[in-house]
This record gives structure tokens, C-alpha cells and sequence, in this order.
């Protein structure tokens, strides 16, 4: 069977998801407005930090500006942190309807991470385009540009961002599928997402910009597979990594990537050979 063929399945998969999602135009609404709220708090406090710091911002590894755009950055692109398991997967788990995905003449691990991609994809995008209109639109417009989302370094940092914005998707899918395969081994979502929540925020750098902690920290934070979702893409956004350093972080997201889905086709291919089906 031709390669289009065999991939077709998947594609629908994803298409479907990504569409069904896209029409929860009240929730994305919402989560702009919780968004910008907590995002306006977070640029206040590093405004303060910053203004009340012993040797100010001239002293600091990230200016004031690249602060707060990573802020406004890192609100549009919350959805796309891997803090929760995908909900279908969890609700399957529940019904027992898991077992239809057994039964498909298709790999169950690849179905699974696209119709997931297509999740998160259509939950960051309309709010990414909501944020950026707000604080890169409105607030230079209002007169509010010190306190706005800056423009890329470069046409150079942009297309870097963007093919590290993809990346971010696709590392973040392969780690809500080890969420979603310890939903099946638990037979229940809330435990894990609990535990993976703060863990995600933290070591993100959606808190706080993972290069404002402690220096003897920056290695291990930045060789860790979440700050490929959130940090690494940001800091290639506004050129802070460039030119091999750019290429640097690309590899280890893509690196990441890769490590992660052989862990999780290892982990769901045990998980799904032991399978109780609950439910019916």
C-alpha cells in the first residue's frame, strides 16, 4: 500500500479532532481572559523584581522587555503545556471503549498522538492569535508598549521560533500520551494529572523564565525535556539563542522527541498486552 494510503487514517484522525475542538469558540474565549489576567499579574511582578533588584536589569540574563514578551508568549501558548492527559483517552478508559482502539487495522499509539496533536493544536491556536492581538495590538495602541509583546529578533529568530513552535507540539504530544497511557495502567486520569501539573508549570519556564533561576541550575533546566515546550522556543524568539545555539535547541527538542516515543510505544505496547476493559 502507497505511503499516502497508509497515512490517510491518521490524517483524517487528526483533521477530525483538530475541527471538532475548534468549535468550543466559548472556552477559548474564557481561557483568553484567564490568560491575560494572570499574564498582566505576572508582568507586574517582574516589573517590580526588575525595579527593585540590586544591580537592576542591566545585571540581568533576560532584559525587562524579554520578560515580559516571554510572559505574553508563554499565557498564549499555556494550552500547549502537557499538564493533562488527553481527555478522550481518559473518558475511553472510564467506558471501556478503549477496546475498539485494540480492534482498528491501525497502529493504536500513532492514532492515539495525532488525534492528541490535533487536541492541543486546536486549544493553542486561537488563543495564541487572541494573545498576540491583545499584547502585541492593543497595548502598543493604547500606548502600553513598554509592557507589550515585542516583534522577533530577526526573520531569522522567526523561523526558527516557528520550526521550534512545531516541535514544541510534537514533544509536548509525546508526553500527554505517557499521561494517557498511565490514565489506561491506572484505570483513572486525576492522580497523574495532578502530580504532572505543577511539575509541568515549573519546569516549563511558564512560571517563571527558566534562565531567572538559580545559575547553577541552567544546565539540568535547560537538558530537560520540558523546557523544549516553552523555554527553548521563547528564547529562539526573541534571539537569545541564535545561530548554532538555535540549531542547539532544535536538536534537543527533536532529540527528546524521539526518545520519548519509544519510551511510550514501549510503555503502551505493555500496558495494552495487560488490559482489563472497564465498563460496557
Amino acid at each position: 500500500m502507497p505511503l499516502h494510503e497508509r497515512l490517510r487514517p491518521y490524517r483524517a484522525a487528526f483533521a477530525s479532532r483538530f475541527l471538532q475542538m475548534l468549535q468550543y469558540r466559548t472556552a477559548a474565549y474564557a481561557g483568553f481572559a484567564t490568560e491575560c489576567w494572570w499574564g498582566g499579574i505576572k508582568v507586574m511582578v517582574l516589573a517590580a523584581f526588575y525595579a527593585g533588584s540590586a544591580g537592576g536589569a542591566a545585571g540581568a540574563p533576560m532584559s525587562l522587555a524579554q520578560a515580559i514578551t516571554y510572559t505574553w508568549l508563554a499565557q498564549g501558548l499555556l494550552a500547549l503545556l502537557p499538564w493533562l492527559g488527553d481527555p478522550e483517552v481518559a473518558q475511553a478508559v472510564r467506558s471501556g471503549s478503549i477496546a475498539y482502539d485494540r480492534m482498528r487495522p491501525v497502529d493504536a499509539y500513532t492514532l492515539w498522538f495525532v488525534r492528541s496533536a490535533g487536541w492541543i493544536a486546536a486549544r493553542v491556536l486561537p488563543r495564541l492569535a487572541l494573545m498576540l492581538a491583545f499584547a502585541g495590538v492593543a497595548l502598543p495602541l493604547l500606548g502600553l508598549g513598554a509592557w507589550a509583546w515585542q516583534p522577533p529578533a530577526g526573520v531569522a529568530a522567526s523561523l526558527a521560533f516557528a520550526a521550534s513552535a512545531l516541535l514544541a507540539l510534537l514533544l509536548s504530544t509525546a508526553l500527554v500520551m505517557l499521561l494517557n497511557i498511565a490514565a489506561v495502567a491506572a484505570l483513572n486520569e486525576r492522580g497523574i494529572n495532578a502530580l504532572a501539573g505543577p511539575v509541568v508549570i515549573v519546569f516549563s519556564g511558564n512560571l517563571l523564565p527558566l534562565v531567572l533561576l538559580p545559575d547553577a541550575w541552567q544546565t539540568a533546566l535547560l537538558l530537560q525535556p520540558l523546557a523544549g515546550v516553552m523555554d527553548i522556543p521563547a528564547r529562539i524568539y526573541f534571539g537569545q539563542f541564535a545561530g548554532m545555539q538555535a540549531l542547539g535547541g532544535l536538536a534537543l527538542q527533536g532529540a527528546w522527541i524521539v526518545l520519548l516515543v519509544v519510551l511510550g510505544r514501549a510503555a503502551m505496547g505493555r500496558t495494552m498486552r495487560r488490559l482489563e476493559v472497564q465498563g460496557g
